[in-house]
């Protein structure tokens, strides 16, 4: 029985939708040799244009006929595709308590000394703002 299908993109759909995010439209050569450079191994171009064509068909990309070939363009937004992975994860992993997220995120990850200050600083503007 085939798994049923994802709202979210896979994890090689997110690749390209973040070479897509970067500098659209692409011809689907182009999207292959980023993904080649980010993958170190190679990929075929049917694989990736079945894919572009998948993600074509959920609503993912856009596509623009040019001579022979298409140019891919992201037809989802960066915010809404990461917010909707996040607001799974947060629902899933942390029975959706934001709080609970932001602090295993804290406590498990190497945070820079400019992240923990830039951390401060949005978490003492939301309280502003919750205070206004």
């Amino acid at each position: 029985m085939a798994r049923p299908g994802s709202e979210h993109p896979t994890e090689l759909e997110l690749e390209i939708l973040k070479i897509l995010w970067d500098e659209a439209p692409l011809p689907v050569r182009d999207v292959r040799a980023r993904l080649e450079a980010q993958a170190a191994r190679p990929l075929a171009h049917s694989s990736v244009i079945t894919t572009l064509n998948i993600m074509y068909h959920k609503g993912f990309v856009k596509r623009k006929k040019d001579g022979k070939s298409f140019l891919f363009s992201p037809k989802l937004q960066k915010k809404a595709v990461t917010g909707g992975i996040l607001g799974d994860l947060l629902s899933r992993v942390f029975d959706g308590s934001s709080s609970a997220l932001v602090m295993n995120l804290i406590e498990t990850a190497d945070l820079d000394s400019e992240e923990l200050a830039a951390l401060r600083k949005l978490i003492a503007r939301k309280a502003k703002e919750q205070q206004q």
